[in-house]
């Protein structure tokens, strides 16, 4: 026998390296055909629940970081929650329908108008369905908990007959209206689009001072004054109905350069400067509500355009005079609505002009500015024309700019309800706070919500028109609708007529020839995923309305959460959500946005097959998701070196705790050391403050809490002397079982933490304890104990710890000085004052094995000039006396006692006596 063979070293199968991208999938497998997510329900039934409900990503591509992100985000908390005895089903979802799948056939060489509508949606609807299929096998590799086997998609012929049900209530109660007013178009996806289909790019754009002649000056201007308009949009200009002026502010009518001007008083120097006036007279100065129905000429046309009144006018740019065309903006048509003004919008649905503008019939708007202006300029109307760089609303699907086309479209007016949303806003527990005031702004300022479009892939409006043109929504054919839609899917809309779409016998006093017809207009795709809450949360019976929370990125501020709580609030009187967390955008290593033409993407699916699923999930616990955050390889490379920390420390501990039985070998505390029973505080300091963490959602706070208690109190300081025990004393030894205990509490403590962040691990690490549960996701999280004198412990403790910091201090100088190699080779000597003699004799614990020191003394002589001082103490390194023992590497002058171990110390011989005798009597090899 070996005189190694007496020492306790670790042995343990677990591995050193994870091997996580071959292992996981294997792991996953396992928890598949065990049922895992099934069992841990079953578990729970009957206890509250706590509903996580999925917000549907867009099924389209691979999942990117974002998408990591979130559901991993998401999955950290259902698992916390599942393991804290919660009920937590948690059912993923998928948003299906909409323009950027109609875009991909078009990609493919489809040509939606040469085949039938009902053939082409089956191909989307098969194309949705690969996508969904692709992204569900990359969030399952993630290692996500869900049941996805019965996910929601927004194409299932039962969710389409529920969204149509939502339809059909807002309508009953009087939040459906059809009208024509302007609203966002977009030319390259001839459709409506909402607000939060919107993105701003910088672009550059026309800027224009326009004159128009007065025709009828009411006795307050002369005939031959003209009024000063200022637009960016010189293509609208053939839409001019109408000048809009500010009834309270003051406008000047001026004399410059021969000719008769009307400015706003207040912008008359910016102005005249602008447009080059040398000689400027003011003539008179009028308010501006006595410009009311003045009329001046259309530059273009032969018509009038009335000046009107409007609070809209203001003073930030321009000459507070309004170019006012109803058709195209939100604040004209407003205006003009008051003073009757027709919706004048010369622009087809690819953004075309139509015979209403003459002179610019099949001219592309964009191309409209250049014709316009030059027009103008011929005709002498035009009187400064220069450019600038703004930012200017895009289509977010086609990245082309949108304008503003008054159309008869489907709306739903918000201000009906509008206080009472903004009342359950009040409600909601928003993460972060900022998130409130931002929802709730967008809902205080938001118009009424565009809800048809005019495209082919989505859920019909269930609309029917009489003869006379009426519209047909009542309970009893949103009903049959939405039974159709059930049994046969939304495509029945399209396979059948409207007579045989309504219910049998249906009759109408506006059809007496029984004639009908139905809407061609699908649904806003956000009013599909808005109404999630009653076709999900309502619908389902394992699941429950409100949900407890919704966890989205800040964009769905203007997307789903908006979509949501109006929907939810108008149909069922309440949000749709308790809390509500919102995350930043994920951005690469130096900030910016991750795009294929910087080549900056990262893909989770290579990341996966290079470092595992894992790295990604702890990457996601690392950072501050409130904000934006940022990923790289290098980044991730970082998190990887974490991981490797916390796998290395957690095998150390498994290989310590081999033969340790915890119903057997266990120590109570009360029994322990100073030290373990430190350890022992500050673990259940961890748990607290990790569950807590869990809690709040912040799950960065769970990654450094748990980062830092095995970097600093177990690497650096308990694991660091437990060497001079677990491996030196008997294997049965109090000491050894005591070290033992404390380990195996951090273990399964530490593994039930961070099985909602590293599950795969923290299965593989469980697999090695010997715990009741099989499965570690079955376990539940560890309680928060309560110690008596805690407080004292961790006070005396600490105040250890700053003693030890400095002590290590001064065996660092000493081995740069060469006196010493490593600590154990050191002779320490403390000169302390009274109260840090105290501490140091009041500890329960050996300081000299603490400080992995082979000789240690405690001096009340005065410290040498050689010492180091410290505010409490002097201490003295010198090289130990002895030799040093090859069993337990100390240097000892007690080598040799035993005779019949005479290269053994004291210690270690006394050790092998009673635990190998018949090794000792034999001799040991060399």
């Amino acid at each position: 026998m070996k005189l190694k063979e007496t020492l306790n070293l670790g042995k343990t199968k677990f591995p050193m390296r994870g091997n996580l991208p071959n292992r996981e999938g294997q792991w996953q497998e396992d928890w598949r055909e065990n049922k895992l997510y099934e069992k841990r329900l079953e578990l729970n039934e009957g206890k509250p629940q706590f509903i996580l409900h999925d917000g549907p990503p867009f099924a389209n591509g691979n999942i990117h970081m974002g998408h990591a992100l979130n559901k991993i985000s998401k999955d950290f908390v259902v698992r916390y929650k599942s393991m804290t005895g919660y009920s937590t089903p948690f059912i993923p979802g998928w948003d299906t329908h909409g323009l950027p799948i109609e875009q991909q056939l078009a990609k493919k060489g489809v040509n939606r108008k040469e085949i039938s509508l009902s053939e082409y949606r089956d191909m989307c609807r098969d194309f949705a369905m690969n996508e969904v299929n692709k992204q569900r096998e990359d969030f399952k590799r993630l290692g996500v908990a869900a049941d996805w086997d019965n996910p929601y998609i927004t194409l299932q012929p039962e969710y389409e007959a529920e969204e149509v049900k939502v339809f059909g209530q807002m309508y009953e109660n009087g939040y459906i209206y059809k009208g024509k007013k302007p609203v966002y178009w977009s030319p390259s996806s001839e459709s409506t689009l909402a607000e939060a289909e919107i993105e701003y790019k910088d672009v550059k754009s026309p800027s224009m001072y326009v004159a128009f002649d007065i025709l009828d000056g009411k006795g307050v201007l002369d005939e031959d004054a003209k009024l000063i308009i200022w637009t960016t949009t010189p293509w609208t200009i053939p839409s001019n109905l109408a000048i809009a002026v500010n009834p309270h502010f003051d406008y000047a009518v001026v004399e410059a350069d021969g000719n008769k001007y009307v400015i706003a008083q207040d912008l008359l120097e910016t102005v005249s400067e602008t447009l080059g006036f040398e000689d400027v007279k003011v003539l008179k100065t009028i308010k501006g509500q006595d410009l009311e129905y003045v009329k001046a000429k259309h530059p273009l046309y032969d018509r009038e355009s009335l000046v009107i009144l409007g609070d809209h006018v203001t003073l930030d740019s321009g000459t507070g005079l309004v170019h006012t065309a109803p058709g195209h903006g939100a604040d004209d048509f407003i205006a003009g609505m008051k003073y009757n003004l027709p919706v004048l919008s010369p622009i087809d649905e690819s953004g075309h002009y139509t015979d209403e503008a003459p002179g610019f019939e099949g001219v592309f708007y964009d191309d409209g500015n250049k014709m316009v202006t030059d027009k103008l300029k011929e005709n002498g109307s035009l009187l400064k024309l220069s450019f600038f760089t703004h930012s200017y609303p895009h289509d977010w699907r086609t990245k082309k700019p949108v304008i503003f086309r008054a159309t008869t479209q489907w709306f739903a007016s918000i201000e009906p309800f509008r206080k009472a949303i903004l009342a359950e806003i009040d409600k909601v527990n928003f993460l972060p706070e900022w998130g409130k005031t931002r929802l709730y702004n967008m809902i205080r300022d938001r118009g009424d919500w565009v809800i048809s479009r005019q495209r082919a892939w989505g859920v019909p409006l269930p609309i029917f028109y009489a003869e006379n043109g009426d519209a047909i929504i009542t309970k009893e054919t949103i009903a049959h609708v939405a039974d159709l839609f059930s049994k046969e899917g939304s495509n029945i809309w399209y396979k059948k007529t409207a007579k045989e779409l309504l219910p049998e016998g249906f009759t109408y006093e506006g059809s007496p020839n029984g004639g009908f017809t139905k809407e061609n207009d699908i649904m806003d795709v956000w009013f599909d995923s808005g109404s999630s809450h009653t076709a999900v949360l309502q619908a389902r019976p394992e699941v429950s309305y409100p949900a407890d929370l919704y966890l989205e990125g800040s964009d769905q501020y203007r997307g789903w959460f908006n979509s949501s709580i109006i929907t939810s609030v108008a149909v069922h009187g309440q949000a749709p959500y308790k809390s509500l967390l919102s995350q930043g955008f994920v951005l690469d290593g130096q900030g910016r946005k991750m795009s294929k033409s910087l080549g900056n993407v990262i893909e989770p699916n290579k990341v996966i097959k290079q470092m595992g699923a894992e790295i990604i999930r702890l990457w996601v616990s690392s950072v501050d998701s409130s904000a934006d955050v940022a990923v790289s390889m290098e980044i991730l490379q970082q998190v990887s070196e974490v991981y490797r920390k916390i796998r290395n420390t957690m095998r150390y501990m498994l290989s310590n705790t081999t033969d340790f039985n915890p119903k057997e070998n266990r120590v109570a505390f009360e029994d322990m050391p100073g030290a373990d029973q430190y350890i022992e505080v500050r673990l259940n300091q961890v748990v607290k403050a990790v569950e807590e963490a869990y809690e709040n959602y912040d799950f960065n706070d769970v990654y450094k809490l748990v980062f830092e208690f095995i970097t600093n109190d177990l690497s650096a300081f308990y694991l660091d002397f437990a060497k001079d025990v677990v491996y030196i004393e008997s294997a049965d030894s109090k000491a050894r079982r005591t070290m033992q205990t404390v380990m195996y509490d951090v273990l399964v403590k530490l593994t039930k933490l961070i099985t909602p962040i590293l599950t795969h691990t923290a299965e593989e690490v469980w697999s090695f304890l010997k715990e009741p549960e099989e499965y570690v996701q079955l376990a539940e999280m560890p309680e928060v104990e309560t110690f008596e004198n805690e407080a004292e412990l961790l006070e005396k403790w600490q105040a250890f710890m700053k003693f030890r910091h400095n002590v290590l201090k001064s065996l660092e100088e000493a081995r740069n000085q060469k006196v010493i190699g490593k600590s154990l080779e050191s002779k320490v000597t403390i000169h302390p004052n009274s109260e840090l003699k105290s501490l140091l004799g009041s500890l329960n614990s050996d300081v000299r094995v603490l400080l992995i020191t082979s000789e240690l003394v405690v001096s009340d002589e005065q410290a040498p000039e050689n010492a180091d001082h410290y505010e409490d103490m002097a201490v003295v390194v010198e090289h130990a006396d002895g030799e040093v023992c090859p069993r337990c590497r100390k240097v000892c002058t007690d080598t040799g006692v035993d005779e019949k171990l005479p290269e053994l110390c004291a210690r270690c011989a006394k050790i092998v006596e009673a635990d190998f005798p018949e090794a000792v009597a034999e001799g040991f090899e060399d």
